[in-house]
């Protein structure tokens, strides 16, 4: 389990466990503070220190590889595996360019310093300031509030109004100051995983742009350049829709806390003083403790827990609660007092009081107290939908209508679905589709509505209906198979599910996620990727009943669900599943294993990287062909398959620069599947001017890279191997020839003809 999402009901409950999530995330960021420091002044001493070169190297390296990412929730999309992984892949590359002796170290100041200096005083800086501040607010909320509770009833009402007004007005501050500072602790945690990649794969293209075989070498590297670009692209992506989605929930919060106040059928909780009694003549003191009631067990566990001596819990003392009674200002000095009888303690009666009037009316609501308040605590949500939306056969014609016309007038516009049209007409237009009265426009023929006014429309359509297009019930298991397993299993999971959905329900998922496929297909114009078409549709279809924090996190493995559902769609919306298991159970959230075989790089670079060319959503336009090439490569190409071969997810990087842009890599060929990279099954175009495909009889060739065997058909070699009997394999990326009297496969990519 990663860092705890820190819920914004929480802030107003400002619980124990909560201060103590707060502390993880605080060390967290310290940290990665420290990590950013460190790397600063290793990269200092690589820039002035020629002669120290290698070890200032390997301590840098050193640092990269112990460095590790902490995640929020309880699992990882494969973009952010392969991210965390990054630096370990970048720490491996250091220390094999270590052994060269012949790379300089130039010109790192503007791509590796300046970035990393600047994330960490802008963002992680600004949060220390935010804390100091929060923990000052902190301490002038809990002081004003014991004045408070500790002032006289007997004192006149409007001295006792002024001070409940200036208490609240400081309770609500507060509360602000405590709101901000959760969503900004998230959101640096959230945007470090880019924030410092991407200065990493900077800093590596001017190291390699000085090595003075830098071209060649950084062919090898290549391959994976292009499968992070994607992953730190789509994590970009997943974290500007999250952090939307965050402040619309912190907006709702903040307008109505009390609908979104933790509470339920089964316990209440929050903060009372409880009175304990000295002997004579000491009096009585009262203690602050966070108190939980569990209504069907009318247990009542207390812990003592002050802000201001460093958040250290004390221990928690439990009672059986017998009755309630509301406590008057005259028997007792204090406002919002009630008495809780006592069953493990006969005879004791125990004096508590309540934060304010309506807390009282909380707990006393809760206990059963003698003094009821029938108010409705639960909370409900239900939001405001000004459309009548229904799963009916008004609906699906709608739904068919809308795909036909934007297939037929506007599948190559580009920003497809992600560009909006204009709310009014949005309304106006999705009012009279749904209508039975006037619902035969024929949207392919009318020219009163553009193609950006239908796309809008549909969405609005699968958000307004009363229930998610893909259920509530099934949401966690749809969710479950996102967070890990092999590819092969979260298709079949989600093949299965599919058809668990009612008939409506399936057959309109279906239509949509053809139509989603035919969309991807035209990438190349549209600029809609499978993986922006998941990142757009993905709150869409699919969503919890109850708006969390914690629920926004799974956005993107929502958004992974909706990928699946596009690439297979025809299996999956055709066949009916062979096999499903009868409870099936959530995949092993880890990563998935790698082959035990490390990369070994020697004498060869990584790839030249230009951050310019992550940002895939601005290639509108005059885009250049390598940000559009990229563009198409995500619609075949999304991360949430990954490939089905089990051999070639394990094969090294080494053997992956042969296979051709846009192969299915899960087709199911019965030939050797070429080698691809372990971390992620993208594929790299190489051009017919790079390598020449004509046959290979007899020539001999001689290895210009090491390589050990991992099938009795290869063959292992060292690096200066002469093979003799060289011919072309009928399988791509591999030759075949003789070394030592042995013939078998080798990587066509670790030899040169002789």
């Amino acid at each position: 389990m990663g860092l705890h999402p820190l819920e914004f009901s929480e802030c107003y409950l400002d619980s124990p466990s909560f201060r103590e999530k707060i502390k993880a995330h605080e060390a967290e960021l310290d940290k990665t503070n420290r990590f950013i420091k460190e790397l600063y002044k290793d990269g200092k001493n690589l820039i002035n220190a020629t002669k120290q070169l290698g070890m200032a190297q390997r301590k840098f390296a050193q640092c990269l590889g112990e460095f590790q990412f902490e995640y929020i929730g309880d699992a990882k999309t494969d973009d952010e595996k392969c991210i965390d992984e990054s630096l370990q892949e970048f720490s491996s590359f250091l220390r094999n360019l270590e052994d060269q002796r012949e790379l300089m170290m130039r010109n790192i100041t503007e791509t590796l310093m300046k970035p990393l200096e600047k994330f960490r005083k802008e963002q992680l800086g600004t949060v220390r300031a935010d804390r100091k501040k929060y923990e000052k607010e902190t301490e002038k909320y809990y002081s004003s509030l014991e004045k408070l509770l500790n002032m006289s009833a007997k004192k006149k009402e409007p001295q006792l109004q002024e001070a409940d007004i200036q208490v609240e007005t400081m309770r609500q501050h507060f509360q602000e100051e405590s709101l901000e500072y959760v969503c900004k602790l998230q959101e640096i945690q959230e945007r470090k995983k880019f924030e410092c990649v991407e200065p990493m794969l900077a800093f590596f293209q001017t190291v390699f742009t000085f090595y003075h075989q830098g071209f060649e070498l950084a062919k090898d590297f290549d391959h994976y350049k292009r499968a992070l670009q994607i992953n730190i692209q789509n994590t970009r992506s997943r974290f500007e829709g999250a952090r939307s989605e965050v402040y619309e929930l912190m907006k709702r919060i903040r307008e109505t806390p009390q609908e979104y106040r933790q509470t339920s059928p089964i316990s209440y909780e929050g903060y009372l003083y409880v009175q304990e009694k000295r002997p004579p003549p000491f009096g009585s003191s009262w203690v602050k403790r966070y108190s939980t009631f569990v209504k069907e067990q009318k247990i009542l566990h207390m812990v003592t827990f002050d802000h201001r001596s460093g958040g250290k819990i004390g221990e928690t003392e439990s009672v059986t609660l017998k009755s309630c009674v509301r406590k008057t200002t005259d028997s007792l000095d204090r406002r919002f007092c009630f008495d809780l009888d006592i069953t493990d303690r006969p005879g004791t009666v125990l004096t508590v009081q309540a934060l304010s009037e309506d807390d009282h009316k909380f707990w006393m609501h809760a206990m059963g107290g003698k003094d009821p308040i029938g108010c409705h605590l639960n909370r409900t949500l239900s939001k405001e939908r000004g459309i009548d939306a229904q799963l009916d056969e008004v609906g699906l014609s709608f739904v068919k209508n809308s795909i036909s016309a934007i297939e037929t007038r506007g599948i190559n516009d580009q920003g497809l679905y992600r560009v909006g049209g204009v709310s009014s007409k949005v309304q106006k237009l999705l009012s009279l589709m749904i209508d039975e009265k006037s619902n035969d426009v024929d949207l392919t023929t009318s020219e009163d509505w553009d193609t950006k006014t239908i796309t809008s429309a549909l969405k609005l359509y699968l958000r307004s209906l009363p229930e998610p297009l893909m259920t509530y019930g099934l949401y966690k298991e749809f969710i479950s198979p996102a967070k890990g397993g092999s590819p092969e299993s979260r298709i079949q999971a989600v093949h299965c599910l599919v058809h668990k959905l009612p008939e409506r329900n399936r057959q309109v998922l279906g239509l949509l996620m053809k139509h989603l496929a035919n969309v991807a297909a035209h990438s190349k114009q549209n600029l809609m990727t499978v993986a922006n078409l998941g990142v757009v549709f993905g709150p869409t279809l699919m969503r919890p009943q109850e708006e969390t924090v914690a629920a926004i996190m799974d956005l993107k493995f929502q958004n992974i669900v909706v990928e699946i559902l596009i690439e297979h769609n025809e299996k999956i919306f055709t066949d009916a599943p062979e096999f499903c298991p009868l409870t099936p159970a959530a995949p092993a959230l880890s990563a998935p294993t790698r082959h035990s075989k490390k990369l070994n790089r020697q004498n060869r670079p990584l790839a030249v990287y230009n951050p310019q060319v992550l940002d895939i959503q601005n290639a509108v336009g005059d885009s250049s062909s390598l940000a559009m090439e990229e563009t198409s490569m995500g619609s075949n190409e999304s991360v949430s398959s990954q490939s089905s071969s089990a051999s070639a997810s394990e094969m090294p990087l080494e053997k992956a620069d042969r296979v051709t842009l846009g192969t299915s890599l899960s087709s199911g060929s019965s030939s050797r599947t070429p080698p691809v990279a372990s971390c992620e099954s993208l594929t790299t175009a190489t051009s017919e001017k790079e390598k020449p495909e004509e046959s290979v009889t007899g020539r001999k060739a001689k290895a210009v890279y090491p390589c050990e065997a991992e099938h009795e058909s290869e063959l292992s070699f060292q690096v200066g191997a002469i093979f003799n009997a060289v011919t072309q394999s009928r399988e791509p990326g591999w030759l075949e020839g003789e070394l030592e009297g042995k013939r078998g496969l080798i990587p066509e990519n670790y030899v040169e003809m002789l």
